[in-house]
């Protein structure tokens, strides 16, 4: 663990502070910290960050209500830099939106992205929530759980087949179709793709602490 004091603030004694979405990992916003606000982030465990323009520090979403909930700090190689991941409870921007990155220079669409997945994940929330017709999602929740099991079997079963012939671009297209119907069968269950991930993230660490120990 890095100590503050061993950070690189600028000449006006900040730091950038590029926050990110701990689960979907967007980044919401980029900030300036210094050593106070810094303090107070860690000590509170919710953002706070100093207004250049103002010349103050400030809790983010002391009025809106839109506080970030810390779940750690990173500094960069250089250590004049860091990353806060947080749980937004609101929109990280002003304007309302969730990030405030929302104007695109460059947008490649044929470069994969594990974004899609939480993204994915709301679009079939939305669609049983509204259920839309003509919507395949929509079919699937008026089938019902034992039409949904149905689907996630074949799909796996498709992807295994693939994957003994040795056809890439089958398991490849099978998978897809695997995590699709796997995330509405997650929403049937009322159950969070976070919940699965954090599951991951435990037996990882704990496998870490079982071999440290070791």
């Amino acid at each position: 663990m890095i100590a503050i004091d061993n950070l690189k603030f600028d000449e006006k004694g900040l730091i950038t502070a590029v926050v990110q979405d701990a689960q979907s990992k967007e980044v919401l916003t980029v900030a300036y910290m210094n050593k106070e606000s810094l303090q107070k982030t860690i000590e509170t465990g919710e953002t706070w960050f100093y207004s250049r323009s103002r010349q103050e520090l400030w809790h983010k979403g002391a009025t809106s209500g839109n506080t970030q909930k810390v779940i750690s700090i990173k500094t960069d190689c250089d250590q004049d830099a860091l990353v806060v991941e947080v749980l937004p409870a609101g929109p990280a921007c002003h304007n309302g939106t969730t990030s405030c990155f929302t104007e695109e220079l460059l947008k490649n669409d044929q470069v994969g992205t594990v974004g899609i997945i939480p993204y994915l994940a709301e679009v079939i929330r939305t669609r049983e929530s509204e259920m839309p017709e003509g919507a395949y999602t929509t079919y699937l929740f008026t089938e019902g759980i034992d039409k949904i099991c149905k689907k996630v079997g074949e799909e796996a079963t498709e992807v295994v087949i693939g994957a003994k012939n040795r056809d890439k671009k089958e398991v490849t297209w099978e998978a897809a179709d695997l995590i699709y119907h796997l995330l509405v069968l997650l929403q049937e269950q009322k159950i969070s793709v976070y919940d699965v991930l954090e599951v991951l993230v435990d037996r990882h660490q704990q496998k870490r602490a079982s071999t440290k120990g070791n």
